[in-house]
């Protein structure tokens, strides 16, 4: 029952991730063709207006795909515009903290002004910069990548001490899946972000956008291959 819990806080933190790069696809009037929690074949979804709402079989992210028919139609979009786009869904998991913690306060401490509205914030401050000071040391120890599996085994103990574990467990995956999407990794939003701004300083280099997107996809798919592999072996004894 616990790691099915996990599992759910972990579509929710998705779920908000995507809604973010949708709320301001929509802000900045960026049409949107499809919105995906997960990726691979489509287990259900429906369609509102010209957008596709659809739940995926692999669990492992998301996606919200412009109404574009070619590259060209994607570098119509104003770059700010596309900027906005890609910070939307960072923006909207580290705004979703806040209630995260202050709920958490409340359930573990009581009510208090400081504990709903004060401490909250700086709590997601404490958060942000513990995850940026532990991302060199991944570097320096890949031991200690964990991945899905890792997770949902970790989160299941958290889940297992009731609702401040789930609300801790939905805070802390929140913050990092904001993190580490703005690291400059051109499949992450952070990535698509520097290559827009390298894209106003040099043109050109539009040519190789495509070809470093999937080297990032391959990096990331390559780690996530190893954290697994590490998790089910740390799970193996």
């Amino acid at each position: 029952m616990n790691y099915l819990i996990v599992c759910l806080v972990i579509g929710l933190v998705l779920l908000i991730h995507e809604s973010g790069h949708f709320i301001s696809a929509m802000l900045n009037n960026i049409p949107i063709r499809k919105f995906s929690i997960g990726f691979g074949p489509k287990l259900w979804s429906f369609t509102r207006g010209d957008t596709e709402f659809c739940l995926s079989l692999i669990p492992l992210g998301g996606y919200v795909l412009p109404h574009i028919e070619s590259e060209d139609d994607f570098y119509q979009i104003p770059p700010m515009r596309r900027i906005l786009f890609s910070l939307g869904g960072p923006l909207a998991n580290l705004l979703s903290v806040i209630p995260l913690l202050a709920f958490f306060n409340i359930a573990t401490k009581g009510f208090s002004i400081a504990g709903a509205f004060i401490h909250p914030i700086i709590q997601t401050g404490l958060y942000i910069q513990k995850i940026i000071d532990a991302i060199p040391l991944l570097f320096d120890d890949p031991q200690q990548i964990s991945g899905v599996v890792g997770i949902v085994s970790q989160g299941g103990q958290a889940a297992g001490l009731g609702l401040p574990g789930i609300l801790a467990l939905a805070a802390f995956l929140s913050v990092n899946l904001a993190v580490l999407n703005l690291l400059p990794i051109p499949a992450l939003d952070g990535g698509q972000v520097l290559l827009t701004i390298i894209e106003r300083v040099w043109p050109r280099s539009v040519k190789i956008r495509i070809p470093l997107s999937l080297l990032g996809w391959l990096f990331l798919i390559g780690t996530m291959v190893y954290a697994t592999s590490k998790d089910v072996s740390r799970l193996l004894g």
